[in-house]
């Protein structure tokens, strides 16, 4: 089972390179849509994701506009502090999409209502913050796609 995991303007270059190096290690692509808030050539990319960077399966694109286009029939999960079912409630499927907003304000307003049916939360349960690490988050849900996967076994 691989997943794609799909970041919406990525902003912290550590992140990214974490988020490269956990694609690596689970056999995901990574899909990164434009703008970033840093240059791919960042060391701070390339430190987070050490020597691996060379070898994580990656795909750019200019826009959100350009990505779904490419990809506007494919099975996906959307991933917002907004959303109404938990994580561990996906249908995951092999080869399915994971999208993640950017650090600072998640995902954009209009694919969160457009895609309401297919958006999911990491619960909280501290009043104190907001969202938890971009790299944390994208971690445990790849994860649990995986220990779901292998549970069906």
């Amino acid at each position: 089972m691989s997943y794609n995991i799909v970041l919406i303007e990525p902003e912290i270059p550590n992140n990214t390179g974490n988020i490269g190096r956990l694609s690596l290690a689970t056999g995901s692509t990574l899909h990164l849509v434009k703008p970033f808030g840093f240059e791919l050539n960042d060391t701070r990319v390339k430190r987070a994701g050490l020597d691996y960077w060379q070898h994580v399966e990656l795909k750019i694109y200019e826009s959100t506009e350009a990505f779904f286009s490419v990809h506007k029939n494919k099975s996906m999960a959307f991933f917002s502090s907004h959303g109404t079912r938990d994580y561990w409630d996906i249908p995951f499927k092999d080869e399915m999409f994971l999208i993640f907003g950017k650090e600072s304000v998640g995902l954009p307003k209009d694919l969160i209502s457009k895609h309401e049916t297919d958006l999911y939360k990491i619960p909280i349960h501290s009043p104190h913050i907001r969202s938890i690490n971009l790299a944390n988050a994208v971690g445990v849900v790849v994860y649990e796609g995986l220990r779901q996967a292998a549970m069906k076994c």
